[in-house]
């Protein structure tokens, strides 16, 4: 089952208040608007029994008076009473659309902020349909609960009351027999409301999941034809759109199924107070008028009744998605600036503006990183690092090199502070960076990944990206300092044009150049490239390689690199294996000292002579 399809699963449970009394958080800014939406919503259940007691009068009025009636202020009374229901019908829908979209605005706003604070090490657990779900249906089904359910349950409780009142004030004894039908009615709409729910929800992941087949059916047609798999995809697909078909048609029956069970019990009320109604009218104990307008009353009840039930049916169904959110806005964001941290932040902001002194008013240069005795967990019983030394000095570059999951990346993360230590210490400048400011630290990072994200927009967006006040003079400096000018002035719309979604219209290479500029621009202070001429060709890699050398100059810098030809100016290249450091040293010494780096070195340099001989043999026809 995907993550998205088990996010679909049903709610049965009851209502938390505990729950949603957090969720008014959001409902909170807006309650003079909502306390206007229940009064509205009362006034128009006002309108709505107003109308049958008009109607009654009108009959009484005939019944006496005949032809010589004058109906002209009934008429203007009919008149005031639309226009009384239609104005306060507009006002409310007006009302609750504006709490709806602002609602949901506050809590996407507010998970959104809480995305960007949260450590890298949340991602590692939640995946991206999951933060996706949040911040789309969740989001939706919560602003809608709060707004249109608020309305329904303020609209059915008074109309239920008011048309018992009616009822009871027209008379008491039909008011009894017509109330026992209440809890039937209420029991009948409770039954299909739950089941509406869940066979719409049912059908809502059925869904889901044929699109997903859909999406892969098409993405991956090509493996497919060579796996000779069109039969059996054809037959999962089959029994997914068949699945679909199932919960369509339940969900299809039970709507059909409950207007006209409603409708028969209110048949059955409306039989009983006509068929006792009617002996009250002949032996002289209600009026004819007051007997219409029951009957109405008794056709009419059914609706409040259906939207109360259809109001906590909507509430407990969206308890999920309030569970789901509000896990995201109370999860532990883990790495955050200390209180004194922030302290300091906040007595600096108040001084003039020093380049030397970073946002926390301690020096802005990083002079040195060193970590003493870092041990590292992603999870209990999963050590990846284990008492980790290591001093890197200013204008460093540091390779690591080595096998799968030695700890390279780790190390990384660690110095960036997307993770902390377990144990021991990370210190810059000699002290802890966790008594250091994290905003500052990231804003002294630039980085380039083995799959460079770019996002929609321009070439020159992109390189601004990386600081958003650089003039064009400086993007063009930027692209020119990574050689990616002369490919971009090549294109027919220069610095303007499109990359397209991540980048889909610049090749892996282009995109790296492009990454790197951005990168550059922001002139940090710590530069980190993970394997990023991995995925480009020898050209490419060429031109990175010559981008990346002037790059690092006089910087502190931390280089994962799989090709190890793009590592062999580096300061020190250390071998990293079980998270620990096995050699140490500049290439030409690692390969004397004949150790594990020269044998990997070796058999690259030996693999990729095999194949640029195997890429300059011409193809003959056999």
């Amino acid at each position: 089952m995907t993550a998205y399809a088990m996010e679909e699963d049903i709610f049965t449970g009851k209502v938390d208040f505990a729950l949603w009394r957090k969720m008014w958080r959001f409902a909170r800014p807006h309650r003079r608007k909502l306390f206007t939406l229940m009064t509205l919503g009362c006034v128009v259940s006002g309108a709505d029994v107003a109308l049958p007691f008009l109607t009654g009068r009108i009959v009484d009025a005939v019944t006496a008076q005949g032809a010589g009636v004058h109906l002209g202020r009934f008429m203007l009374a009919y008149a005031g009473v639309i226009l009384w229901f239609v104005t306060c019908i507009f006002s409310f829908i007006m009302i609750a659309g504006r709490i709806t979209v602002s609602i949901s605005y506050d809590i996407r706003e507010t998970c959104f902020d809480k995305l960007q604070r949260l450590p890298f090490s949340y991602y590692d657990r939640k995946a991206v349909g999951w933060l996706m779900a949040r911040m789309t249906s969740d989001c939706s089904n919560l602003s809608r609960v709060m707004g249109w359910a608020l309305l329904d349950l303020s609209w059915g409780s008074s109309a239920l009351i008011n048309s018992v009142i009616l009822m009871t004030l027209l008379s008491r004894r039909l008011a009894l027999i017509v109330i026992m039908i209440a809890p039937v009615l209420i029991l009948i709409s409770r039954y299909y409301q739950v089941r509406l729910l869940k066979t719409s929800r049912a059908l809502r992941k059925a869904n889901s999941l044929t699109t997903a087949a859909f999406n892969e059916g098409i993405v991956g047609v090509r493996t497919s034809k060579s796996m000779v798999r069109e039969v059996q995809n054809s037959q999962e697909f089959s029994h997914l759109t068949q699945t679909m078909y199932g919960h369509a048609v339940r969900n299809a029956l039970y709507a059909a199924m409950f207007f006209p069970m409603m409708l028969s019990i209110c048949g059955v009320g409306t039989a009983l107070a006509l068929r006792f109604g009617g002996l009250g009218v002949l032996h002289g104990e209600m009026t004819l008028g007051a007997l219409a307008t029951f009957l109405q009353i008794v056709f009419f009840i059914q609706f409040p009744v259906q939207e109360l039930t259809n109001a906590i049916t909507q509430i407990q169904g969206a308890q999920a998605s309030a569970e789901r959110v509000q896990s995201l806005v109370d999860a532990d964001t883990e790495i955050e600036d200390s209180p004194e941290v922030i302290e300091r932040i906040r007595k600096h902001s108040a001084k003039r503006a020093d380049a030397q002194l970073a946002i926390d008013g301690m020096d802005a240069r990083i002079q040195s990183i060193e970590f003493r005795n870092v041990g590292f967990a992603y999870k209990a019983g999963q050590t990846v690092l284990t008492d980790f030394n290591l001093l890197v000095q200013p204008g460093q570059s540091i390779a690591l090199v080595g096998p799968t999951g030695g700890g390279k990346t780790t190390i990384v993360g660690l110095a960036c502070r997307f993770y902390e230590p377990s144990s021991g210490q990370i210190l810059i400048n000699g002290m802890d960076y966790r008594q250091r400011s994290l905003k500052w630290l990231q804003s002294s990072l630039g980085m380039v990944l083995q799959q460079p994200h770019l996002f929609s927009g321009t070439v020159r967006e992109n390189i601004r990206y990386g600081r958003l006040s650089a003039t064009d003079d400086e993007v063009v400096q930027a692209a020119k300092l990574t050689d990616a000018h002369d490919f971009i002035t090549a294109m027919k719309e220069g610095y303007n044009t499109p990359v397209g979604e991540g980048g889909n219209q610049l090749s892996t290479g282009q995109k790296q150049l492009v990454a790197l500029a951005r990168a550059i621009i922001a002139d940090p202070q710590i530069f980190v490239m993970d394997e990023a001429t991995s995925s480009v060709d020898t050209l490419a890699e060429r031109a990175i390689q010559s981008a990346i050398d002037r790059i690092l100059k006089n910087r502190i810098s931390f280089v994962i690199a799989h090709r190890l030809s793009t590592i062999r100016s580096a300061s020190r290249i250390l071998v990293i294996d079980g998270g620990r450091i096995i050699e140490d040293g500049n290439h030409h010494e690692l390969i004397k000292a004949g150790g594990h780096y020269r044998d990997l070195y070796t058999n690259q340099f030996t693999h990729d002579r095999e194949e640029a001989v195997l890429e300059d043999v011409p193809n003959t026809a056999v």
